[in-house]
């Protein structure tokens, strides 16, 4: 195999040595670009601007521009890009990842594409696993690009909206991979576009990539909240409806239109057919009396419209022991097929809360998810990614088939020469932990600094405790520590030094052999009583006529000199000690974390060690063949202190792990293949969104929406039969409520036809709403369409997001009846995403056709994201031209049935028998 590699290069040796000629180009352009003054330099950055504004490419400047920013790092931060990290900065502009190894300065290689990129003026964002590495490197390589006229951003949590719009402004923006993804989501639920943060998504550079992209997959970004005050409101609501007289239409009372007058002794009409509840005028009448309103249908009451909705359909619509059961103090919905409890089902649209208030049982909050999205669809959304990291090989396949992208290995600067030992295994814990402490207690007897990584807090200080009882001083990094951890890991590499460490120490620090100078520097000068807003300024390259600064500069570098030469004294004792070791007490299930600790040793040729030490009762090995070899060691009757150490247990501990991941990528690609069908609908509410938000007109949107409002409206009372029974005044009541409309000729027809009913609606509809512009001026109902399809929109995508979710935990039953989940999914989250449309349409034309008068017109968010987030409808001021509801939310939608029974038609009769044709009642 290895005369084979020799023969034919590995694909990254070839791709190496596919821009090995532009390194050589830059390195030709040294020279020349060395010649130039700072201000020349600088200018160069408005030189590349203009060629590219006159046709030429990022590609045709690239040789220049990174010649340039080589020249500026050595002038601003005393660093000179390797060629290897030219080919890093080379592999990141073209898309992808450059796995680097540990100390081979990942932090520089990302100026070059950054700055090549930025010069485009779309904006780049370089993306860290935390606000602490976003920080350090926006400040340090911060100072390199402003040097060359560019601006940095830093957008970290906590930042209010006004600083994070300026940071997305800026040429080159740091941020979280967690801050992005949040950002990108709260952008996507404003109701100005001026309160987005974010522009264009164009170049991301990862760092860490694979703890971004691979670990941290599983978990999509989730914004929720939930309604701190409903429990209240449902108890009100119920109370008021329960005092209510009702009349009840069963399927048999077939009545002339001409008596719908009959309806005025009654304060709510249920239509037991159509399975809806709605106020009568004297209904209204005395809701607004018993909450002291002027105007129930005003849309600033349209929160107790819902839950008075609600509370109708929980007494009217809603019968115990037939589609709910109380048992031990819950609401328990009944399968109307099957009439099995569907356990851990809930109505939505606070349905369900009616329903407990109705029945006096404790009242759960209401909570929403009011956006989401995975990192991997939030990533693939870039026009162009690429990343860094020391360990990307071990899922090159993943980043392949997930990302699209590339997995180049850059050769190291220097040779590697750690030592990399077998793994030694015990028989249990005990036996490990005492042979780690006598393992640390010889390194450090010779002063050879030691890194001990762990998988957990606890056994980080369970090692620290044994540590004390021998006498060992030693350093502890945990997440209980984490704001000392540049700190520690600054000093890790002293001679002697010994640190514990969670898998914090794994990533984006370096640890230099004998300790690190401007770490020393700053503490120097804090003792010297300076503060930490002067250190930094006086560790800043800018210019300044501050004397201050100046006095600080110089003494800041002055004790940088010195620390630099006690350094030096220091890592030439470390490097006879056998430089930083690296013991690991433990495997991980990746081992890309344990290559991430061996990582940490070793840096730009320097000498190192690392060795594992394994326990038979490890997590890792109690999944994985620990019982054989445990019955090995009883076997030979070995004390179990005596450990095995041979390349066959490492290698069977690699395969372990092997196995582990890809079970780990299975249930990734599983998550994504749910979230990219959300993602589909995602894109198509939030582009809907956009739209408003950039000032569309939506008039002749809403205009289109009259005619398949009308016909669901309408169709949903005729069944099969031509020449059925309908039930006139429950059907005149619906166009009422939906279009404001009353005098329709053809219902005063004796024989219907429905065709002719929905084309006199759609006609009377847009007639009506021609008028309603007349009333109201162009202008105003322009921003009133926008309001309310902002409304309406966010609303339903909310409940929409509550109710896939509901599919998802339920799907995963398909695969017993042979069906692919995923497919099952994809199906029916489509049809629900249809009859959510369907939902946003009648609700718009709703709103919009009842609106009699506009008062000030204002957006607000539908629910605030907060802690507590109070999901609030209180949107739109205006006053309705009807007594009628105005909806808030349509008909509830239960959970699709898990349990198939007979196959029912979607134009088939419900067979709940509402008489509405099975699509448009429960098929919902």
């Amino acid at each position: 195999m290895g005369i084979f590699n020799k023969i034919f290069k590995s694909y990254s040796e070839r791709e190496v040595q596919r821009v090995m000629p532009l390194v050589e180009k830059i390195n030709s352009l040294e020279e020349e670009i060395s010649k130039l003054s700072d201000i020349e330099l600088s200018n160069k950055t408005k030189e590349f601007k203009d060629r590219l504004q006159n046709g030429e490419t990022l590609d045709d400047i690239l040789t220049e521009a990174f010649a340039v920013m080589r020249e500026a790092s050595k002038r601003v931060l005393g660093m000179r890009h390797f060629d290897v990290q030219l080919i890093g900065g080379i592999i990141l502009h073209q898309g992808r990842i450059a796995e680097m190894k540990t100390g081979e300065g990942k932090t520089l290689v990302a100026t070059l594409p950054a700055y090549l990129n930025a010069l485009s003026g779309n904006g780049v964002h370089v993306v860290t696993v935390n606000d602490y590495l976003a920080t350090r490197d926006s400040e340090w390589m911060g100072k390199v690009y402003k040097f060359l006229g560019l601006t940095v951003g830093l957008v970290i949590s906590g930042m209010k909206p006004e600083e994070k719009q300026k940071a997305y402004s800026a040429d080159i923006t740091y941020g979280t991979n967690n801050e992005f993804g949040f950002d990108y989501l709260r952008d996507n639920m404003v109701i100005y576009k001026n309160q987005a943060v974010q522009r264009g998504l164009n170049f991301a550079i990862v760092d860490e990539i694979d703890s971004i992209l691979i670990d941290e997959a599983r978990t999509p970004l989730i914004i929720s909240g939930k309604a701190a005050a409903s429990s209240e409101m449902y108890t009100k609501a119920d109370d008021f409806v329960k005092k209510l007289t009702p009349k009840i239409i069963v399927e048999e009372d077939v009545k002339d239109i001409d008596q719908a007058e009959d309806n005025e002794k009654y304060d709510y009409i249920v239509d037991l057919k159509a399975k809806s509840a709605s106020l009568t005028a004297k209904g209204i009448d005395k809701a607004e009396k018993t909450f002291n309103l002027e105007n129930l249908d005003d849309l600033d009451n349209s929160d107790l419209v819902h839950h008075i909705n609600q509370a109708l359909r929980a007494h009217g619509i809603m019968k115990k022991d037939i589609d709910y059961i109380v048992k031990g103090g819950e609401v328990l919905i009944v399968d109307e097929f099957t009439g099995r409890i569907m356990y851990g089902r809930r109505y939505n649209n606070g349905l369900h809360q009616a329903i407990e208030a109705k029945e006096r049982v404790r009242i759960a909050d209401e909570s929403k998810t009011l956006a989401t999205i995975t990192f991997q669809n939030y990533f693939r959304m870039y026009s162009k990614l690429s990343g860094m990291t020391g360990t990307a090989m071990t899922e090159e396949a993943e980043f392949q088939e997930i990302y699209k992208l590339d997995v180049i290995t850059i050769p190291t600067n220097k040779p590697m020469i750690r030592e990399d030992s077998n793994d030694v295994i015990y028989k249990n814990e005990k036996a490990k932990f005492n042979a780690i402490v006598e393992e640390i207690k010889k390194s450090h007897e010779k002063g050879q600094p030691v890194l001990v990584g762990t998988i957990s807090i606890e056994n980080s200080e369970k090692i620290s405790s044994i540590l004390k009882k021998e006498g060992i001083p030693h350093q502890v990094l945990n997440a209980k520590f984490h704001e000392r951890e540049a700190a520690i890991i600054a000093q890790a590499g002293k001679y002697g030094a010994v640190t514990i460490s969670t898998n914090m120490a794994g990533r984006g620090t370096d640890i230099i052999l004998g300790g690190n100078s401007e770490y020393l520097a700053r503490q120097e000068m804090k003792k010297k009583a300076y503060s930490d807003e002067l250190i930094e300024q006086a560790n800043a390259y800018n210019e300044t006529d501050d004397q201050e600064v100046l006095e600080a500069r110089n003494i800041f570098r002055d004790l940088e000199k010195k620390f630099d030469e006690e350094i030096k004294e220091e890592k030439e004792k470390v490097i006879k000690a056998g430089g930083l070791k690296i013991i690991g007490t433990e495997r991980h299930e990746s081992r890309r974390i344990d290559n991430q600790l061996r990582g940490r040793s070793g840096r730009q040729g320097d000498v190192g060690e690392s060795k594992f030490f394994i326990g038979l009762d490890d997590n890792l090995m109690k999944i994985f063949g620990g019982d054989v070899i445990t019955n090995i060691y009883d076997k030979i009757g070995a004390d179990e202190d005596m450990p095995i150490e041979a390349k066959m247990l490492s290698s069977a501990v690699e395969n372990a792990q092997k196995r582990v991941e890809g079970r780990n990528f299975s249930i990734r690609k599983n998550v994504l293949q749910y979230d990219d069908v959300m993602n589909t609908q995602r894109e198509i509410i939030y582009g809907q969104r956009r739209d408003v938000l950039d000032g569309k007109n939506l008039k002749e949107s809403i205009l289109k929406m009259i005619e398949p409002v009308a016909t669901e409206v309408v169709s949903s009372f005729f069944g099969t039969e031509e020449n059925e029974n309908i039930n006139k005044e429950s059907l005149a009541q619906e166009i009422k409520n939906n279009f404001g409309i009353s005098d329709i000729e053809a219902l005063k027809e004796e024989k219907l036809n429905q065709v002719d009913i929905i084309n006199e609606v759609v006609e009377k509809s847009k007639q009506k709403y021609e008028e309603k512009e007349q009333e109201l001026g162009e202008q105003e109902i322009r921003e009133l369409e926008r309001v309310v399809m902002l409304k309406v929109v966010d609303q339903k995508w909310m409940d929409h997001i509550d109710a896939m979710d509901d599919l998802k935990e339920g799907i995963g039953l398909r695969a017993y009846g042979q069906k692919d989940p995923v497919a099952q999914y994809r199906i029916e989250g489509f049809d629900m995403f249809d009859a959510m449309v369907a939902e946003i349409q009648k609700d718009v034309v709703k709103i919009l056709l009842n609106i009699q008068k506009a008062g000030e017109l204002k957006r607000e968010q539908t629910a605030k994201i907060t802690s507590v987030a109070q999901a609030t409808l209180d949107s739109i001021n205006v006053v309705t031209e009807n007594k009628e509801q105005v909806p808030q939310t349509s008909d509830v939608k239960r959970t699709p049935v898990v349990n198939q029974g007979p196959k029912v038609g979607r134009n088939d009769p419900c067979p709940c028998g509402s008489g509405k044709k099975y699509k448009n009642c429960c098929g919902k």
